[in-house]
């Protein structure tokens, strides 16, 4: 099951994450630059070793002697980590003190820039450590000598190591009281920002079911705003919806009742005669009057048809259909209902128009609209059934037609003009609603032959 993450917990692991990262990278940069800066300090100690020892060289007997005072080596003193190593070299490229094999500078090694001398510095690699050197280049000018002699001193890289360490864990540390010091100040920050937003779901949750108020803007901030905004559309659609259930409901039974009591008024003055005539007489209208009632309820059927159906088309449940198909399967239909009333049923439908909708939900639009117009035109009237692209549906008839005061209110629900034709006045406002489901816009318009002309206008598909 899917367990919803806390937002403040989030926003803290997403900053910890961060500040992990800036971590690592500003460790990486403190180990780095420390290695500089103890690079620079240590270089300087190892080139005034050589510089020093470099004093002390003499030619004696026509040789080159290095006398190596204790100071060159006493600089070191103070740092018992790493080692110290030195060569001295004559201008035979002979060892005259100090280690042996300690490695010569690789080739191509620069000499340096940041100091007065003849020195060029190297990482090698001696007795298995890592070490770094200074070879410092001494020229020696005497009769019978003439050439550079060459110092070599070397000092491992521990101490240069634990410096930028320290820098390093000094850094770090800092960086982590930081750290802490951020999350805990977002922590609190997230916190006292969602407050608002706990005392609108505790004023959500304490309201009562029928309760559909809009909430309060005033004590959430201004990000909040479309949030609250968007529920408050919501609950007076909501409320819409529930107020239309609520007028559908009364309607639907003040209109059942009247047809059941005059049905259970016409069958008691029926069982008061002793008349076969009169048995047969009230049987007749009985079964008339359920014939209305059972046309109502499936008219109340179909209004639930049609918000279902407007619920699988939001879903995306639609498909593509050829509405001329369908005008001319309904007109097959319903000819015979039209043949019987002496109506003439004309199709003009010449070429497939594709739309995209719920078939069932079309045919009741289709149905209903050639039902209206078959009930209010005379014997030898006409009606057409029209299809006509890019997606337009006509149904005509030659009837009486609607007056323009009119065509709006007949759409609403059991709205009947003429209260002597027979019907539930929820035809029309089926189609409007199966319109609205298909976002098709329905217009009527005054017949060729001043009857009704209703068109429906349809996306193309």
């Amino acid at each position: 099951m899917y367990k919803p993450s806390s937002l403040r917990w989030r926003l803290v692991w997403n900053l910890a994450a961060l500040l992990v990262v800036l971590m690592i990278a500003s460790g990486m940069s403190a180990y780095w630059n420390g290695r500089q800066v103890a690079d620079t300090a240590y270089d300087r100690t190892l080139l005034a070793s050589a510089r020093t020892i470099a004093a002390g060289l003499s030619q004696r007997d026509g040789s080159l002697s290095a006398d190596v005072p204790y100071v060159a080596l006493d600089t070191f003193a103070y740092d018992s980590a790493g080692r110290i190593y030195y060569s001295v070299i004559d201008i035979h490229q002979t060892l005259i003190s100090g280690y042996e094999h300690l490695p010569a500078p690789p080739p191509g090694t620069p000499r340096t820039d940041d100091y007065p001398a003849l020195a060029r510095f190297y990482n090698a690699t001696y007795q298995g450590q890592t070490v770094r050197v200074v070879s410092l280049l001494k020229p020696v000018i005497e009769p019978n000598m003439n050439g550079m002699a060459e110092i070599r001193v070397a000092e491992t890289d521990e101490a240069r190591v634990s410096m930028a360490r320290s820098l390093m864990a000094d850094t770090l540390l800092r960086l982590s009281m930081l750290a802490v010091g951020a999350l805990l100040l977002v922590w609190f920050a997230v916190s006292a920002a969602l407050r608002p937003l706990e005392r609108l779901r505790t004023a959500v949750e304490e309201r009562q079911p029928d309760d559909l108020r809009p909430l309060p803007l005033v004590e959430v901030q201004h990000e909040l705003w479309p949030l609250v905004r968007a529920l408050n559309h919501f609950t007076e659609r909501l409320r819409g919806q529930f107020e239309r259930q609520a007028q559908f409901i009364a309607d639907a039974a003040h209109e059942l009742r009247t047809p059941l009591a005059a049905l259970k008024a016409r069958l008691e003055l029926g069982l008061r005669s002793n008349e076969p005539q009169t048995w047969r007489d009230t049987l007749q209208s009985s079964a008339q009057g359920t014939d209305r009632l059972t046309h109502l309820a499936n008219q109340l059927l179909s209004l639930a048809r049609v918000e279902n159906g407007a619920r699988a088309i939001a879903e995306g449940g639609a498909q593509l259909l050829d509405l001329s198909q369908l005008a001319r399967e309904l007109g097959m239909a319903m000819a015979p209902l039209a043949h019987a009333k002496g109506i003439a049923l004309a199709l003009e439908a010449d070429e497939p128009v594709w739309i995209r909708g719920e078939p069932t939900l079309l045919n009741e639009l289709l149905s209903n609209l050639v039902d209206n117009a078959l009930s209010h035109t005379a014997a030898g009237g006409n009606v057409i059934l029209r299809v006509s692209a890019p997606a337009v549906l006509e149904v005509e008839d030659d009837g009486p037609g609607i007056p323009l005061q009119e065509r709006e209110r007949v759409f609403e629900r059991f709205y009947r003009r003429n209260q002597q034709v027979a019907g539930s006045g929820l035809g029309l406002a089926i189609v409007g609603e199966i319109c609205r489901a298909h976002l098709a816009q329905i217009s009527l318009h005054d017949g060729a032959q001043a009857g009704l002309n209703v068109r429906v206008n349809f996306t193309a598909g």
